[in-house]
C-alpha cells in the first residue's frame, strides 16, 4: 500500500508515526517525468461559438466562460480596482482566460498589482485562447482541424515524488496506517491506498485460510485461482479483486518475509 506525500519532511514524518504504531513501513523517493499534451484554439468568443457546433466539451466550455463572464463583470464597475484573487480562485481557470482577454484588448489596465476595469466590452469580441487537454478533444480532432486552426503544446515537468510504502496485510493496521496517514498523503493516494490495502489484506486472508488446508503451493494456487474474483460487499458498494498467479507469487513472498507463512518449493507451512 503505497502513499503519496508532497514533501520529503512529510514523507519522514509520516514514516516516524508509522513506525511510532508498530506499522511497518519504508520511504521511497522517485524522479519521474509527467507529460501532458494540449489542444490550443484562439480566435474571438464568437467565431469559436460559431465553429463549435457538434463539438460538445467545446460548446459546453464556451457556455462556462459566457457565465463566468457576467458573474465577474456583474459587480466590477468602470474605474475600480480588484486583484487577482479576489476576482477568481485556481479552481475556475476560465475566468482567468477572460482576465487575460480583457487585458489583452486593453479594457483592463494593471497598476501597482491592482486591475482596473476601464470598460466593458461584449464578451463575442473578446479573443481567447483555450486549452484541452487532448484526450478530451480526441474523437473530434477531425473537425477541429478542419474548422480551426489549432495548435499542440506539450508539458514536460520533472519532479521528485515522496512516497511511504505500508507494509503490512493485517485489517487493523492497514486501516490505523490509512487513519494516520489522513493528515500527510494527498488525497487522491489515500483512496487508491485504502481499496489498495483493504483488498490486498482480504486477498492474504483468503490465501492463509485456504493454506491452513492446501499445504501445496500448486494446490492452493489452483484453489485459489477457481475462487477469482474475490467480492467484498458493502451496505452500497460491491469491490471485486481480481489477480493473476505472478501477484500471487509476490504476495505469498511478502506475507513469508512478514512471518505469516513460510514456502519453500512446493510446500507451505502455516
Amino acid at each position: 500500500m503505497r502513499l503519496e506525500v508532497l514533501s520529503k519532511e512529510d514523507m519522514n514524518a509520516l514514516s516516524r508515526e508509522l513506525s511510532r504504531a508498530g506499522i511497518m513501513n519504508r520511504t521511497k523517493e522517485e524522479v519521474s517525468p509527467q507529460i501532458s499534451h494540449y489542444i490550443v484554439i484562439e480566435e474571438t468568443y464568437a467565431e469559436l461559438l460559431e465553429k463549435a457546433e457538434g463539438i460538445e466539451p467545446l460548446e459546453e466550455y464556451l457556455e462556462e466562460l459566457r457565465a463566468a463572464y457576467e458573474e465577474m463583470l456583474a459587480d466590477w464597475n468602470v474605474g475600480e480596482e480588484r486583484t487577482l484573487e479576489g476576482l477568481f480562485d485556481e479552481s475556475d481557470p476560465g475566468k482567468l482566460i477572460l482576465v487575460t482577454a480583457l487585458m489583452e484588448s486593453e479594457a483592463v489596465k494593471e497598476d501597482n498589482g491592482k486591475l482596473i476595469l476601464k470598460e466593458k466590452p461584449a464578451l463575442d469580441v473578446l479573443k481567447v485562447e483555450l486549452r484541452f487537454p487532448i484526450e478530451e478533444l480526441e474523437e473530434y480532432l477531425e473537425e477541429l482541424e478542419e474548422r480551426f486552426n489549432p495548435s499542440m503544446v506539450t508539458e514536460y515537468i520533472l519532479e521528485k515524488n515522496y512516497y511511504v510504502e505500508v507494509m503490512e496485510v493485517d485489517r487493523e493496521l492497514v486501516e490505523a496506517a490509512l487513519e494516520i496517514a489522513e493528515e500527510y498523503a494527498t488525497e487522491e493516494s489515500l483512496v487508491e491506498a485504502m481499496f489498495d490495502g483493504i483488498a490486498r489484506s482480504v486477498l492474504a486472508d483468503v490465501i492463509l485460510e485456504l493454506a491452513e488446508k492446501h499445504r501445496r503451493k500448486n494446490e492452493l494456487m489452483e484453489v485459489l485461482m477457481e475462487r477469482e474474483p474475490i467480492v467484498i460487499e458493502g451496505e452500497r458498494e460491491r469491490v471485486n479483486i481480481y489477480f493473476d498467479e505472478e501477484a500471487v507469487e509476490d504476495l505469498l513472498k511478502e506475507l513469508q518475509t512478514l512471518g505469516y507463512l513460510k514456502v519453500k518449493g512446493n510446500r507451505i507451512w502455516v
